[in-house]
């Protein structure tokens, strides 16, 4: 049975490769707009299983993984931020305060339809940052993809004074202490 990650991220491709299992990358086409009054953790895992259904729905023997990741400020979604301007405002408005990341996770067998699905929260405690911390942060890094504008894997490491969760790799999309169980339930033994 073939594995396949549902996603064109290049960062859940790297963590996934750590496990040392075969598997393949196909990028599905899906509407990722959040629905009137959807909660955070509601959108993540409506989203993940929508990924892992649209590539699940043209394969007959594959575990699909699908997953969606959004960063939460005071009870509003804080997307990536395309460009400086926002980037330096959403990390003032981040400094000094928590942000909860929500990662959904979706685990479908295409041959049996049986569907696993979890929502996994991450808590980053950013430090008191000074505008001209911000302003060099992003000359250097440019995390103009990344949820928050914080590359945590990079120098945002830098930004922030502490985390909260369960598995570190939550932070970066695709959490692994949880798929393993996932991949386990469906006979992949991972060690």
């Amino acid at each position: 049975m073939k594995i396949i990650l549902a996603s064109s991220s290049v960062y859940r491709k790297e963590l996934l490769s750590r496990l040392q299992i075969p598997f393949e990358t196909k990028s599905p086409e899906v509407d990722e707009s959040p629905l009137a009054n959807e909660k955070p953790a509601a959108l993540v895992e409506r989203l993940a299983i929508k990924k892992a259904k649209a590539i699940a729905s043209h394969e007959d023997n594959a575990l699909v993984i699908g997953c969606d990741q959004v960063a939460v400020h005071d009870n509003v979604i804080v997307g990536k931020p395309r460009d400086h301007e926002h980037a330096v405002l959403q990390l003032k408005v981040a400094s000094g305060k928590s942000i909860t990341l929500y990662t959904g996770l979706v685990l479908i067998n295409s041959r049996t339809s049986n569907l696993q699905s979890e929502v996994v929260p991450y808590n980053v405690v950013f430090k008191k940052l000074k505008h001209e911390q911000i302003e060099n942060y992003l000359r250097k890094e440019k995390p103009y993809n990344c949820a928050g504008s914080v590359k945590s894997e990079g120098l945002g490491i830098a930004l922030l004074e502490r985390f909260d969760g369960e598995d570190p790799n939550t932070l970066i999309g695709l959490p692994l202490i949880r798929l393993i169980k996932m991949l386990e339930q469906e006979g992949v033994s991972i060690i």
